[in-house]
């Protein structure tokens, strides 16, 4: 009598999750290599060298204007950064006031203008000479687009500065005022510096955001001299049927913000080491 022995296959042996997690890796790698392939094979790079980077173009963009432009953008910026972080302050102290109708004000103010888009709001600044006969606005277009730039950035600046100064260790103010210290002193000379020193890579980000905002400028129907650099990019490409300087304008956006990006970076992992 015979009989036959069956041997049991050994289990295969399960992969580690660091294992798995580096196949996963591996194949988005070269997912995106096959992308990247694609892409270079298929695109046609003399068209798309006539359309977007034409040599003469770029040449006549950076020597007629450009230079104007970019300082505009950056007088913009800094003005509107200005009013929004003056006003934001204020709005952010009243929404955290014990008076209630302050806490109202500021409540709908905040909720007003971060719910409308800053190009409404730009268009509504460009018709008040009609709603209000002989009404100017110093250093206008500078002033014009300050104040409304600079009304939107402060509903955003107030909500980061109230985070910033909510943050603060109440025991804090507590000690200051057991000091004799008034509430007003307290606030300016304790807790804003501290609230700030917070605050500050999310509002150099409010500072990316408000560049890119100034590119709403052209509904305001401004003068070739308080062109930004997306107008400025804009009737280029028109006048020459291309999109080479518009391209070039946005690279000159990537020159203010990747700094401030970085900028960004460093101070967010300065306050991880901090902590």
């Amino acid at each position: 009598m015979s009989s036959t022995s069956t041997t049991e296959a050994p289990p295969k042996k399960k992969l580690s999750p660091r294992k798995r997690a580096q196949r996963r890796r591996w194949a988005q790698y070269a997912l995106l290599a096959v992308v990247v392939i694609v892409f270079v094979l298929t695109a046609d790079w003399a068209q798309i060298q006539s359309v977007f980077f034409r040599t003469d173009l770029i040449k006549a963009t950076l020597t007629e204007g450009i230079g104007n432009a970019l300082k505009n953008t950056v007088v913009y910026t800094a003005g509107a950064f200005l009013i929004g972080l003056l006003l934001g302050t204020v709005l952010a102290l009243m929404r955290l006031s014990s008076v209630a109708p302050y806490r109202w004000i500021a409540t709908v103010w905040i909720e007003f203008f971060r719910g409308l888009p800053a190009i409404v709001v730009f268009i509504a600044f460009s018709l008040l000479p009609l709603a209000f006969a002989g009404l100017v606005i110093p250093f206008d277009p500078y002033g014009t687009v300050w104040v409304a730039l600079g009304l939107v950035a402060s509903a955003y600046m107030a909500e980061t500065i109230r985070a910033g100064i909510q943050a603060v260790p109440p025991g804090q103010i507590e000690a200051a005022r057991s000091l004799g210290m008034p509430a007003g002193a307290a606030t300016r000379k304790i807790v804003l510096p501290q609230a700030f020193r917070i605050i500050t890579p999310p509002l150099t980000n409010e500072v990316i955001l408000l560049v890119k905002d100034s590119s709403l400028v052209y509904v305001l129907g401004l003068a070739a001299t308080g062109y930004e650099l997306t107008k400025y990019g804009r009737d280029l490409s028109s006048s020459n049927v291309n999109l080479t300087p518009l391209v070039v304008a946005g690279f000159c956006y990537l020159i203010i913000t990747l700094p401030l990006s970085y900028l960004v970076r460093r101070m967010e992992a300065r306050q991880k080491k901090e902590r």
